[in-house]
């Protein structure tokens, strides 16, 4: 049985919908923190960890994912990601029985995501065209829309459905599986664009690539999603005891918000990566700026200053998510390149965590307090990686 592949010039668009399926598997499950915490009986930090445990998942999913993909090819890891992410939805909706199913769901969803992410970027960037002096390669803005779309769409239907619809433990998950079923088609017919190859003997990654993955993308790579998961999973919770019986409406209104600003903030990250340190330096300002936002926001209790703060805060995961995408491709050989960029998402995951311990130190510390430190080590993390990129710069003139 053969099956008619598209055109290679709209295969990245196929790439692009399964991607944000699987973004729209991870996140869907944000707004309904506030639900499960009331209805099972959930301390926040468990709540958190329900949310963080996904991270445990994805970061193996990654690490097996990129170099599977950059051996056996894109489609071949995708396609079964799609699968697996369809099962995460599953047990998801058996966790409204048990917080273990919940543990289960957010686990196997992390392993589909990690999986997906590290062979659909690289694949979304193998097949879009190349583009203009201004913006080398529009793969990583376009791997950025991808996810994003999903990680804003999931928990806006996802909420509005457990707000208003029936059977609100088992009904938000349903459009999921659904595009997982449109998606596994659309993949199966995208344009292949790695053959399957022995592994490689040799890295071909020069000593200045390692170092500038090493002093720059790399502490970069933790605020991407630091910067979202606060917005998502932290704020929300702050302000549940302003809003009465529209506390889940909120949040999945809220939990969109992100999403929004991660993509609005594309053109601006584009014309801004044109000279990529500008670039690094305004994806931690932004984070910077919303982080400060974040904590004025706790420090009043005020929804409407939680919405603004999750705006600021999805714009610098959009620049930050950007920037750490254009420096793994242009750092990254072709045959390393989709083993590098889930090394990259692997740090990036880390920012996690950050939700599950702000919550963890809560009993001793404010939420003002905790997100005025946030801000005070995202700024360290500016200086050090500007620092080190211009001095790099400064070393390629010279030589």
């Amino acid at each position: 049985m053969t099956t008619k592949q598209m055109p290679a010039g709209r295969g990245w668009v196929a790439a692009a919908v399964a991607v944000a399926t699987v973004g729209w598997g991870a996140n869907q499950f944000a707004p309904l923190l506030l639900m499960y915490r009331a209805e099972l009986g959930l301390s926040p930090a468990v709540t958190q960890a329900t949310f963080g445990l996904y991270a445990a998942g994805l970061i193996p999913g990654l690490l097996l994912g990129g170099p599977v993909s950059d051996r056996f090819g894109r489609r071949r890891v995708l396609l079964p990601s799609l699968v697996v992410s369809l099962l995460a939805s599953l047990l998801l909706i058996a966790g409204g029985t048990g917080v273990g199913w919940l543990f289960a769901g957010r686990l196997v969803a992390g392993v589909a995501s990690g999986a997906a992410f590290s062979s659909g970027t690289v694949w979304i960037k193998e097949l879009s065209r190349p583009g203009t002096p201004g913006e080398p390669g529009p793969g990583a803005r376009r791997a950025t829309v991808a996810m994003t779309a999903g990680f804003g769409a999931g928990p806006l239907v996802a909420g509005l459905l457990a707000q208003w619809g029936p059977a609100h433990t088992v009904l938000p998950y349903l459009p999921h599986l659904a595009l997982c079923l449109v998606a596994l088609p659309l993949a199966w017919r995208a344009p292949e664009t790695r053959a399957p190859s022995p592994p490689s003997g040799t890295e071909n990654w020069s000593p200045a690539a390692r170092r500038r993955f090493l002093g720059v993308v790399a502490p970069l790579a933790p605020w991407v999603f630091g910067s979202a998961t606060v917005a998502l999973a932290y704020l929300p919770g702050l302000v549940a005891h302003r809003l009465a019986g529209q506390a889940l409406l909120f949040s999945a209104l809220v939990t969109t918000l992100p999403a929004l600003s991660g993509i609005a903030a594309q053109p601006l990250a584009r014309r801004v990566a044109t000279r990529p340190t500008r670039l690094l330096a305004t994806s931690l300002l932004v984070v910077i700026a919303g982080l400060l936002l974040a904590a004025g926001a706790a420090a009043a209790a005020d929804p409407v200053l939680v919405a603004v703060a999750c705006l600021a805060l999805g714009a610098g995961y959009g620049y930050c998510q950007v920037c750490g995408l254009q420096e793994v491709q242009r750092l990254a050989p072709p045959h390393r390149l989709a083993r590098l960029t889930a090394t990259y998402q692997a740090l990036s995951y880390l920012g996690f965590a950050l939700p599950y311990l702000l919550a963890a130190a809560q009993p001793r510390w404010s939420p003002p307090t905790l997100l005025l430190a946030t801000t005070a080590l995202a700024a360290l993390t500016l200086a050090a990686t500007v620092r080190r990129a211009n001095t790099e710069r400064r070393t390629s003139a010279h030589v």
